[in-house]
């Protein structure tokens, strides 16, 4: 088993990837962290004939790096009750990449995997971080991902989640599950 972390906060060293540390303690991931790379959004060109135009960004080669993996864990924050605007590109262009002829079967190579969710909010989150959690769900279902799991922690200044007893023994068990894989 092969494990990608996509990293969504904006932050470095925010709680989301602190909680995400505990889950993959003493594993073996590669970690793309989105922050760090150019990401454009997607200009919506499905129903012209011509369909999409190529984008000049690092969108592609993350796509590369991501789809060699079996487990995707997708770590973001709950920003405004949903993901954070750095991972919604990156999944927004999953559209563009399910018609682009470099990445042939994107979608059905997608439903190959399983995915895990590591959200953090500040604003009640374990009920509020659950409408994300859906749109995980949705996103996975669509394209036929095995969602595994998800741990949900409460945070909102730096280091709080380290307070979270419910997320840190979530994100240990979890821990304890992908070890066990």
């Amino acid at each position: 088993m092969s494990i990608a972390v996509i990293y969504g906060s904006t932050r470095d060293n925010g709680n989301t990837e602190e909680l995400t540390e505990i889950v993959i303690q003493d594993l073996d991931v590669e970690k793309i962290v989105l922050r760090n790379y150019e990401i454009k959004p997607i200009h919506d060109q499905r129903h012209e004939e011509a369909g999409f135009s190529p984008i000049e960004d690092d969108y592609d080669g993350l796509i590369e790096r991501m789809m060699k993996h079996d487990t995707l864990i997708f770590a973001t924050p709950v920003y405004w009750y949903s993901m954070s605007g750095t991972m919604k590109n990156f999944v927004d262009r999953w559209s563009q990449t399910m018609r682009d002829s470099n990445f042939p079967n994107f979608k059905e190579q997608l439903g190959t995997k399983k995915a895990y969710v590591i959200a953090v909010g500040g604003d009640n989150p374990r009920l509020k971080g659950l409408p994300l959690i859906q749109q995980f769900n949705y996103i996975f279902e669509f394209m036929g991902i095995s969602f595994e799991g998800y741990v949900l922690g409460k945070a909102s200044r730096p280091g709080d989640i380290l307070v979270d007893q419910v997320a840190f023994a979530t994100a240990t068990d979890l821990n304890l599950k992908l070890k066990d894989q």
